[in-house]
């Protein structure tokens, strides 16, 4: 299968990183705001979906500030390590300022990093997920086989991304409020140069859903590939093993 990075909404890592930058302040209160807290629901169902385990080791990519990690924390055993990752300088200064002081069990340290070029070595992580983030990665592709590489073989990779509800009335309700209201509510509220409100159902209809992001799963290395609409299908995770072997595909 070929997947052609589609340049119609700008996902330059400058104006991504611009974008974020700029909207870091309030990127926490209009999460919950607009989605009246279900994020925080999603957020839970991915780490009960793919839970740590004692020992383990886990990399939030694409951590904004730091939700997910910080999820995995409260849920974790004392000796589990997570790292949070993001090339958003103002974003991981929230995230660790919300890390302070420490809470659950586990230890969460931050990383500047970009997401098609992580820093870190190969098979180091028992679960490598991303939050509402890999949409905002030029090359999805890329940014799956890059979670793939630092994952230790027989590992899980998990994505939870929006998604587009299938059902009607749900579907024409949920897109008019998506397209129409929630971008208006959210550059109101957040006034940014690089209208990240607009942006977002921009990057939502143009990521791979479905079938067709499972697919690209496997080509990075996945194996045993399964998804889970969240809140009737305006969320889905995603979740993957590497391979025993750890075969893992070229970006």
């Amino acid at each position: 299968m070929e997947c052609e990075v589609d340049n119609s909404v700008d996902k330059s890592a400058s104006r991504v990183r611009r974008m974020f930058g700029e909207i870091a302040g309030r990127y926490d209160f209009l999460n919950h705001l607009l989605s009246l807290n279900i994020d925080r629901y999603w957020r839970w169902r991915t780490v009960r979906s793919v839970p740590p385990r004692p020992g383990m080791k886990i990399l939030d990519m694409c951590t904004g500030t730091g939700d997910l990690a910080l999820a995995y924390q409260r849920a974790a055993a004392t000796d589990v390590q997570i790292v949070g990752a993001d090339f958003c300088h103002e974003m991981l200064t929230l995230g660790h300022r919300k890390a302070q002081p420490a809470r659950g069990g586990g230890t969460v340290q931050f990383v500047e990093a970009d997401a098609l070029r992580i820093p870190l070595g190969d098979n180091l992580f028992d679960i490598v997920a991303v939050a509402f983030g890999l949409r905002n990665v030029v090359d999805t592709r890329a940014g799956l086989v890059e979670m793939v590489r630092v994952c230790v073989p027989g590992g899980q990779v998990a994505v939870l991304e929006f998604s587009s509800p299938e059902r009607h009335p749900l579907k024409a309700i949920y897109g008019w409020y998506f397209h129409h209201v929630l971008p208006r509510i959210g550059q109101l509220l957040a006034r940014n140069a690089q209208s990240a409100y607009h942006y977002l159902p921009e990057s939502v209809g143009q990521f791979p859903q479905g079938e067709e992001l499972m697919q690209l799963m496997r080509e990075a290395g996945l194996q045993g590939v399964w998804h889970r609409g969240l809140t009737l299908g305006v969320a889905t995770l995603y979740v993957g093993s590497k391979g025993a072997g750890g075969e893992q595909r070229a970006g």
